[in-house]
């Protein structure tokens, strides 16, 4: 065996799930090919939607992505084609235990270009005690939500990007694809309606939820006894884990618009390597080992991980250790709506995001916001 060390750096999100996962597939990966050493860092959930693919495939061999910039980092030829370095039967097999469409996100003219190590959408969450305390059902429709709101027990995750995708959300359950053509995002009247269902919401719930992510919203939940549901956030399978937080949540589906189920925005991550790595075998080599789905069901998620391997969410080990989140939450991710994939979608979610969120403020009209909505759309699509 040769005495030379590879060394890869890699970047992921600042988060147990996001970080402390791929930091134990790492330590395991390396203890099994002793020549390998994997140093990964991590930025904010704001900088891992945001932050520029040129740039860290500059800087780093191993990518944890968000699934919308897998267009535009194709066409830029930032991103090792997987197709072409790992086996057929193990991408096969990836595909078929996608959850939901999480492996067919990362796939663009006709390469994969990430793994879908992680797989997330929009849940309900609840804490259990504090329904039961206060004598509270679980809402079935959105007229329960804001009933419950209007008493106090609701919070959400209403950071900007987040209010954007769940626009997408009600767009669906008012009858219209979202991005279904090039020229609206939706139907005018639609989109305006969808945002009007979400300012709904905003005016029944404490302001402080305008500036909480997921995560912060969550640790809110889980720290404090003041929202006792929230019925959409994008799931953190770690605060349904007894011992985790200071409550545990329990997750579960969406519930109707009228007679239609709501249908969240697909997230999730995907584990790429970068094109400019000088160890393409090894970095694909540990990128097929995190995705295997005994890493998946096993150090991968008893790290705090959160699998995209469908195995590891039918699991009954898996279940058992997480309060049933992950059967509870699969058939949401199942019917999750996915992004549109084209090379200026991510220059539509940036410049949208803050337009979106400003209309559940109350810092624009919901007609103005519809309309700038509609217009970043079209500029993006010419990108």
């Amino acid at each position: 065996m040769s005495d030379t060390i590879t060394n890869l750096r890699g970047i992921a999100w600042n988060h147990t799930r996001g970080f402390v996962s791929v930091v134990a597939t790492a330590q395991r990966f390396e203890e099994l090919n002793p020549h390998i050493r994997i140093l990964w860092e991590k930025r904010s959930l704001q900088a891992f939607a945001d932050a520029p693919m040129e740039k860290l495939a500059d800087a780093y061999d191993l990518i944890v992505m968000d699934h919308p910039h897998t267009a535009l980092a194709a066409k830029a030829g930032l991103l090792l084609p997987l197709d072409e370095h790992l086996p057929s039967a193990y991408l096969d097999d990836q595909a078929e235990n996608s959850v939901g469409a999480s492996h067919r996100s990362y796939n663009f003219n006709g390469h994969q270009w990430s793994l879908a190590t992680d797989a997330a959408t929009p849940v309900a969450t609840w804490r259990e005690d504090l329904l039961r305390n206060r004598g509270i059902d679980l809402p079935a429709t959105w007229d329960d939500v804001l009933e419950l709101a209007d008493a106090g027990h609701v919070g959400a995750a209403l950071f900007p990007v987040d209010v954007l995708m769940n626009t997408y959300m009600f767009c669906k359950a008012l009858g219209a694809e979202p991005f279904a053509d090039e020229s609206s995002v939706a139907p005018t009247e639609i989109l305006e309606s969808a945002l009007e269902h979400l300012r709904e919401l905003a005016r029944r719930i404490d302001p402080v939820y305008l500036e909480l992510n997921p995560i912060r919203t969550a640790e809110r939940m889980t720290l404090t006894d003041t929202a006792a549901y929230c019925p959409f956030a994008y799931s953190y399978s770690n605060y349904s884990r007894p011992g985790y937080a200071r409550r545990t949540l329990k997750a579960g589906g969406l519930v109707r618009l009228g007679d239609t189920a709501l249908r969240s925005t697909l997230g999730g991550a995907g584990l790429a390597v970068s094109s400019r790595t000088k160890h393409a075998e090894e970095a694909a080599a540990y990128t097929a080992f995190t995705g295997e789905p005994e890493t998946q069901r096993g150090i991968y998620f008893t790290s705090g991980g959160q699998p995209g391997h469908r195995s590891a969410w039918l699991d009954d080990s898996v279940n058992a250790a997480s309060n049933g989140f992950f059967r509870d939450t699969l058939d949401t991710l199942d019917t999750a709506l996915l992004r549109p994939a084209y090379p200026g979608y991510m220059h539509f979610q940036d410049n949208a995001s803050p337009v979106a969120h400003a209309a559940l403020a109350g810092t624009t009209s919901i007609s103005d916001a519809a309309r700038e909505l509609q217009e970043i759309y079209r500029r993006s699509r010419a990108l």
